[in-house]
């Protein structure tokens, strides 16, 4: 069954986002308690959503006594939140690839990457790095990427505005690598990916000793 388009009531978005935070998986008292709704309205949402294809039954959560089942996003459930390409992208980059190879196809990604972020933030070299953090940050949460509250080295994504592209196409991974390493001044360890299995997409940035 295709996964359907159309529009999604408040509350059925307000569940997919929760369902995005807690990749693991949601109970029903779980998601009752975030939506402030009762136990038998979750059920008619999830009924509705996963009839639709937006999420799915996870595995069960031991709780001492009957286990409870967990409920997941699916990929057409985090397609339903902003991706910043269209499918001109894929058929550009598929062609870039065709054409350079993996590696060259991955040096342009980096190159793209960097050039966002001098186009977009333009932060001053002896900038502190907090400072350059906390700029990426919003523009990572700008162009979608749903970023959490970013720590003193690190920053964590849990929407990757390219997660349907980048399983097809890891090069372009290449690209927030480039662009938090370019807006932060630092070396970046791509520690976590979503693409990968993780939860989220984590970026640490390299103290200038560990390089």
């Amino acid at each position: 069954m295709q996964p359907t388009t159309e529009p999604l009531g408040t509350t059925q978005r307000t569940l997919l986002r929760a369902l995005l935070h807690n990749q693991p998986g949601l109970t029903i008292d779980a998601l009752a308690e975030t939506l402030s709704i009762s136990r038998n309205a979750v059920r008619q949402h999830i009924t509705a959503l996963e009839r639709d294809g937006l999420l799915a039954r996870g595995p069960t959560q031991p709780t001492g006594g009957r286990p409870e089942q967990l409920y997941v996003l699916t990929n057409a459930g985090r397609e339903r939140f902003p991706r910043q390409y269209t499918w001109l992208s894929e058929v550009m980059l598929r062609t870039l690839r065709d054409q350079l190879g993996p590696e060259g196809l991955a040096a342009s990604m980096e190159a793209m990457g960097r050039a966002v972020a001098d186009h977009m933030l333009g932060a001053a070299p002896d900038a502190p790095l907090a400072t350059r953090i906390a700029a990426l940050n919003q523009l990572m949460g700008d162009l979608g990427y749903d970023t959490l509250p970013p720590e003193p080295a690190a920053i964590e994504a849990r929407n990757c505005v390219f997660h349907k592209l980048a399983a097809e196409i890891p090069e372009v991974c290449r690209f927030d690598v480039a662009l938090a390493a370019q807006a932060a001044g630092r070396e970046v360890e791509h520690q976590a990916c979503m693409v990968r299995g993780d939860p989220v997409c984590r970026f640490h940035f390299v103290p200038p000793a560990a390089k």
